[in-house]
């Protein structure tokens, strides 16, 4: 049994890259993929949450989907849920133990951001599982090469099911820099050592191999996490989403959530424990 990456997108989209992105990482990966339609959901089925008339029949629908489904280069599946977006994901996830969730982030003409961060919200807190999100523009490079992941200097514990970081960077050739931002002009010998010391006690020292933390002075962590990631050329951001701030309701300012609104690369968010 391959391992699964369960997609949410607007499957009807005229530019569906988060499908492409996941079917091209699905390759490598020796993956299958699932296609999870959410039919009252607005950011995954805008035409059908929007417009009721212009709902397709269930036989209609599944002929669509299953469609694109035999179009995809790896195996992939349909799976059409009437819930609400995280009971729909929660039993998915139940049913498949993916690898990975991949969710596609339209343009702003099509839905506001805060719709996107709340359905990351949602989706994080209802299954804490590797959550990539792909935008419709602003990036090419593919397959991603070159992985940031963004620390903050503490501590962190993933949960078992992050395994993709190693499993990416075996399956694509890549590398892995941690990236640290901070707004002191001379952090001093002390930050880079507290940086490698969370890295080593998360377990994911070894995947660096060898690299120095990448600092980057700035007076706001996003705008800092953003040109850290510029400046490494990064194709793929990597931030680590800790529980205590998906829980508040400061989320939607916090700097997960502007990441996720304004990252112009995919952004692979890892749920901690903590």
């Amino acid at each position: 049994m391959t391992p699964a990456i369960v997609v949410l997108t607007d499957f009807f989209a005229l530019a569906n890259r988060a499908l492409s992105y996941a079917a091209g990482l699905a390759v490598p990966l020796k993956a299958h993929l699932v296609l999870l339609h959410v039919r009252h959901d607005g950011l995954l089925s805008p035409e059908e949450y929007s417009h009721k008339a212009a709902r397709r029949d269930e036989k209609q629908l599944q002929q669509e989907l299953n469609k694109l489904a035999s179009s995809q280069p790896v195996p992939a599946e349909v799976e059409i849920s009437e819930d609400f977006l995280p009971e729909a994901v929660a039993e998915a996830v139940r049913h498949h133990q993916p690898q990975l969730l991949v969710l596609g982030r339209p343009g702003t003409a099509v839905a506001p951001m805060e719709v996107v961060t709340g359905a990351a919200m949602d989706l994080l807190r209802a299954v804490p599982y590797p959550l990539l999100i792909v935008p419709t523009v602003g990036w090419g490079d593919f397959p991603p090469r070159k992985l940031v992941l963004a620390v903050d200097g503490d501590e962190f514990t993933l949960f078992d099911n992050q395994g993709i970081m190693a499993q990416l960077l075996s399956a694509l050739n890549a590398t892995l820099t941690v990236l640290y931002v901070t707004n002191q002009k001379d952090p001093g010998a002390a930050a880079g050592h507290r940086i490698r010391h969370a890295i080593h006690k998360s377990g994911l020292e070894e995947l660096t191999q060898g690299r120095a933390p990448h600092m980057v002075y700035h007076t706001h962590a996003k705008d800092g996490i953003l040109l850290g990631a510029t400046e490494l050329n990064a194709d793929l951001l990597v931030v680590v989403a800790r529980r205590h701030s998906l829980l508040g309701s400061l989320f939607h300012r916090s700097v997960t959530a502007q990441l996720i609104s304004e990252s112009a690369i995919p952004l692979l968010l890892l749920p901690a424990q903590d």
